[in-house]
């Protein structure tokens, strides 16, 4: 997957789109990814006891690889990934200013 944790992508589609954020968990295996603060949902959280309250919560949700886009940390703009090799090395590049992402 092109987009790893830690990776400060720019939303492309949805409810948040324009906004940046920070990619907190990835799940290469249903290419989502969430981001911090982002596609916000509110979970309803049942009391466990007689003296413990309900609540509701609000958890960022996973989203769709393919609505988000890696911000370029040299041209701060949103860019696809491109592979450079170096010897036995595959590194992540800008596509558009041909920078090294990692």
């Amino acid at each position: 997957m092109k987009i790893k944790t830690n990776d400060q992508v720019k939303i492309l589609s949805g409810k948040d789109r324009g906004k940046t954020g920070k990619v907190i968990q990835v799940f290469s295996a249903e290419n989502k990814v969430v981001v911090a603060g982002m596609n916000l949902i509110k979970k309803h959280l049942r009391a466990r006891s007689q003296s413990e309250k309900g609540q509701v919560i609000e958890l960022s949700a996973p989203m769709a690889v393919s609505k988000v886009a890696l911000l370029c940390p040299k041209c701060q703009t949103a860019t696809r990934v491109g592979y450079k090799i170096e010897g036995d090395k595959k590194t992540r590049m800008c596509r558009k200013c041909k920078t090294i992402v990692d």
